[in-house]
């Protein structure tokens, strides 16, 4: 599994559609996921350190966890199947583990609040990371306002794989197409008022 960090929240000025942007701790891939408004959000009011006047359901769920002494162990992106991603909450509770399957907004959402880590399976980074162009991707910064949006690569895959997922890169061409359109990301416009 690979570990990720939510690089960013982006908006579409056009669409309004927003997306999550995870992004490998080791690595230069970021998975891009899109999610609801109301999910987007509740994650960069939390990365932002902004209380809501009263709780939000993911702040219920923290406080009712914590009550009943369980922790988040960690969320999983677990899979992507017909351009739908899915997730696994993992939670510990006297002395066992329960899995607990989940929207990837609403996992994050409950990761971001609990500082658990969020990890991106395999083969789902495979199949629907990607790399930033254009720039060096350590350095690579989505937050930084630029003159052009960045535009977006397939992600690291080998000959055999790429020929295998022509069919699959016809379907993301479409998403990668919609980062690309995106303006900067709620996180700036916030951090500015």
């Amino acid at each position: 599994m690979i570990e990720t960090t939510v690089e960013s929240i982006r908006v579409s000025l056009v669409t309004q559609n927003r997306v999550v942007i995870l992004k490998e701790v080791d690595g230069v891939r970021h998975l891009p996921i899109w999610i609801g408004a109301y999910e987007a959000e509740a994650i960069a009011m939390e990365l932002q350190g902004i209380a809501p006047t009263r709780p939000l359901p993911y702040d219920l769920v923290r406080t009712m966890l914590a009550e009943v002494g369980a922790s988040i162990d960690h969320i999983v992106i677990s899979d992507l199947s017909e351009q739908v991603f899915y997730a696994r909450i993992l939670i510990s509770v006297g002395g066992r583990t329960i899995e607990i399957d989940s929207r990837p907004s609403d996992a994050i959402a409950i990761a971001v609040r609990t500082n658990s880590r969020i990890l991106v399976e395999d083969a789902v980074m495979e199949q629907a990371g990607v790399s930033l162009e254009g720039e060096d991707a350590d350095s690579a910064d989505l937050d930084a306002p630029t003159a052009a949006e960045p535009t977006l690569a397939d992600g690291p895959a080998s000959a055999e794989s790429r020929s295998g997922q022509a069919g699959q890169d016809d379907r993301l061409s479409v998403f990668r197409e919609f980062i690309n359109s995106l303006d900067l990301d709620d996180f700036d416009r916030r951090k500015s008022n």
